[in-house]
């Protein structure tokens, strides 16, 4: 984000804005520029070595269907991050709970006046509440008692990775209601209906979209560029510095450029997945809670300076408390759309997901020391991993080499992120 000082002295309806140059500009911004250049090189990268494969509409599908509950874990992650802490458990707890789901669901038999318990809505619901108790006993821990959270999630890893093997008996469970299949594996409906487009005609087929998906892609696009232009005047008008006009229209134009080319491309295949509804609407919520609510300011300042924090008036026990609840609740989520995907609970589902989720909000641009990370940068960072994971599994890449590569990323995401610090400090 670019720096915001308003000249001293000066009253902030009296101040005036000036545009940065534009090297000023580019080196201010680097790290979240640098991570969508790096996003589209990484893709037309693998697009190149695919033969074309990895812009196939199917396999677009694929890498949001795959990637799904790591960016839905990716948004918790970074709060607990920038807040100077870290949870190793969430693999264990999403597995977890996508036991208890299959359980609930299909694994229990409950007499008849219990029954209610098996249906989707309300297994969901109790999973999600889990998932926020469990969340909310490790902050309880890490911040009441003061208890490492390197300990305290490690330990919680152990205990829930246990925890399914115990209640699923060694054994997979499933397969799901078709009704909560549709979390992961179903498409919004086309309530305006089909769109024939004969002039893409391919190998001699038209092209019909689905409508829905492109009018949805459209207004989001509008609703972007109208808060860019609304969030510019407005730095403006504060006196804080902005970026060239030039640089602005360009950064937009890319951004809807992308947005509008995979919306085209979901929608000439079947549409929005239903999980990209809800990755979006959390996405859109996370951005909000640490842009514009006071308990996402209360992050970034516990991560930044801990002692400063306290001494502020911020409830530093409370805010952790509740940081780890969302985590617990968002991987309680993140379970349920694994094990809807495969249809069935494992006793090894979520076992290394955390490494997954913890390197996508690092390569994202957070700070290993706290303080420091956007969402944008988490998801950017999650969807880096996922094309990476994509398309080196396309190129037939054996899983020793795929794990080495992206443990060379993420070191060089985390010496970058040191570099920048230290050379600015």
């Amino acid at each position: 984000m670019t720096t915001e000082t308003v000249p001293t002295g000066a009253p902030a309806d009296q101040a005036k804005s000036h545009e940065l140059s534009l090297i000023g500009a580019l080196r201010a911004n680097m790290r979240d520029y640098g991570l969508l250049l790096a996003l589209i090189l990484i893709m037309l990268f693998f697009q190149y070595f695919t033969n074309g494969v990895l812009f196939k509409p199917v396999n677009l599908t694929n890498i949001i269907l795959q990637n799904s509950y790591i960016i839905v874990m990716a948004l918790g992650m970074l709060l607990v991050i920038v807040a100077g802490h870290i949870d190793l458990s969430v693999g264990s707890v999403s597995g977890f709970i996508g036991a208890l789901a299959a359980m609930l669901m299909v694994g229990w038999r409950f007499p008849p006046e219990l029954a209610f318990l098996a249906n989707p809505i309300v297994a969901g619901a109790i999973c999600l509440v889990a998932g926020a108790a469990i969340g909310a006993a490790q902050g309880y821990l890490i911040a009441y008692h003061r208890i490492p959270a390197f300990i305290v999630t490690l330990a919680g890893m152990l205990i829930f990775k246990g925890l399914s093997l115990a209640i699923l008996a060694g054994k997979s469970v499933g397969p799901f209601p078709a009704e909560f299949q549709l979390l992961s594996a179903g498409f919004i409906p086309d309530v305006i209906g089909p769109t024939t487009m004969p002039w893409l005609a391919e190998n001699g087929q038209n092209v019909v979209l689905h409508t829905t998906t492109m009018v949805i892609a459209i207004a989001a696009v509008v609703a972007m560029v109208f808060f860019s232009i609304r969030t510019r005047a407005r730095r403006k008008m504060r006196g804080y510095d902005v970026e060239p006009f030039s640089l602005f229209v360009v950064k937009n134009v890319v951004i809807a450029a992308l947005v509008l080319f995979f919306a085209y491309m979901l929608a000439s295949y079947r549409g929005l997945p239903n999980v990209l509804v809800v990755m979006g609407v959390l996405i859109a919520g996370f951005v909000f809670l640490t842009k514009r609510m006071t308990f996402g300011r209360r992050i970034y300042a516990l991560g930044g300076n801990l002692k400063a924090a306290a001494l502020s008036g911020i409830k530093t026990e409370r805010t952790t408390f509740y940081i780890f609840a969302i985590m617990g609740a968002l991987a309680a989520l993140a379970g349920m759309i694994y094990a809807a995907r495969l249809n069935s609970a494992t006793p090894k589902a979520g076992q290394g997901l955390e490494l997954d989720v913890i390197a996508a909000v690092f390569i994202g641009g957070a700070s290993a020391l706290g303080g420091v990370g956007q969402v944008a940068g988490a998801v950017i960072g999650a969807f880096i991993m996922g094309v990476m994971n994509n398309g080196m599994s396309i190129m037939g890449v054996n899983i020793d080499w795929q794990q080495m590569i992206k443990g060379v990323v993420l070191l060089a995401a985390v010496f970058f992120d040191l570099y920048n610090k230290n050379k600015s400090a």
